[in-house]
């Protein structure tokens, strides 16, 4: 039932002349929402944690909103990376050339590998999403914090922000921030609660930080049984900023998007597939060519998706990528 006073207030404050449809309906259920925990006998700590957050997710979409059109390279790494390491010169130099491709790259914008991304890329293309600590984190002076800096409470509304706009995902070498950063980005992809995208691990030629992470993903989690061996697909290490760029290039040679609607799965392509090339596909991913199989039409790769076979689907976007 539509509570009076919120129908008041969106009448009284104007929302109701300059909001669509849909962005008043969004407004009322929000505003309902707060209505009833405000109602329920809540402890106010309940509503100052959704206060903040919804501030802070609402600071984000203002950040991100003049750059919706530009694609977006999200940097993760270890706020304790020295400039003098090799790894900030790497960050550094891959969001320098991404910015030279046209893309912006979104980091913490702390110190070590954040300050480098946002060094690399310059003011006018990076995109900083600050955590407030009380300890080793501000914002960098490679960041423009007139126009292109949230700060965040919470650690949940600015991995929401990181990740929310990117088109791919770097991490280098970090502690548990970076380890929680990392697994988040995996978990969302291989529930399908993010958009298909690259995600890369990277080090230097001669280290060996990932290869240890990889061993433990083997051994105690892949070999123990607590996740398929196929999910391994989600991530790629990378031992040069060479690789990166083509894992990135190669990711978006056809693809282009991902949607779900009524048990049909849609991947957008930048050139249409032929006929012949429908049968490569099941051939490759064959779990996905069931039901009404796969079907090509203008610009689009349509098939049956159940909403949980995201392992296969990267399978898939890979399988049309090669086809070129």
């Amino acid at each position: 039932m539509t509570d009076p006073a919120v129908e008041a207030f969106l009448s009284e404050s104007g929302l109701v002349d300059v909001a669509s449809d849909v962005e008043l309906a969004r407004v009322r259920d929000l505003l309902e929402d707060v209505s009833l925990l405000v109602q329920s006998g809540h402890d106010v700590r309940d509503l100052r944690v959704a206060a903040t957050a919804m501030r802070e997710l609402l600071i984000a979409a203002r950040l991100f909103s003049p750059w919706r059109d530009r694609p977006k390279l999200t940097v993760f790494g270890s706020a304790r990376t020295p400039a003098t390491s090799p790894l900030y010169a790497m960050a550094r130099s891959l969001s320098a050339r991404m910015a030279a491709r046209g893309w912006m790259t979104v980091s913490g914008a702390g110190p070590g590998i954040m300050q480098a991304a946002a060094e690399g890329a310059g003011l006018d293309d990076t995109l900083g999403v600050n955590i407030t600590l009380p300890f080793e984190q501000s914002s960098n002076p490679y960041v423009d914090a007139e126009s292109r800096l949230v700060e965040m409470k919470y650690f949940f509304t600015r991995k929401v922000a990181l990740t929310k706009e990117s088109l791919a995902f770097v991490f280098f070498p970090g502690g548990l921030g970076t380890m929680d950063e990392v697994f988040e980005i995996l978990t969302l992809l291989h529930t399908g609660k993010g958009g298909p995208a690259p995600v890369l691990l990277v080090d230097t030629a001669e280290g060996t930080y990932w290869e240890s992470w990889q061993r433990f993903i083997d051994e105690s989690v892949i070999d123990m049984g607590y996740l398929d061996e196929d999910a391994a697909v989600l991530f790629k290490l990378c031992h040069s900023l060479d690789e990166v760029e083509r894992e990135i290039d190669h990711f978006y040679t056809n693809f282009t998007e991902f949607t779900l609607s009524s048990g049909r799965g849609r991947i957008g392509l930048r050139r249409p597939l032929a006929i012949e090339e429908c049968a490569v596909l099941e051939h490759r991913v064959p779990e996905l060519a069931t039901g009404d199989g796969l079907h090509t039409e203008a610009n689009a790769l349509t098939f049956d998706f159940d909403g949980r076979r995201y392992v296969e689907l990267r399978r898939l976007i890979d399988a049309v990528n090669d086809l070129g």
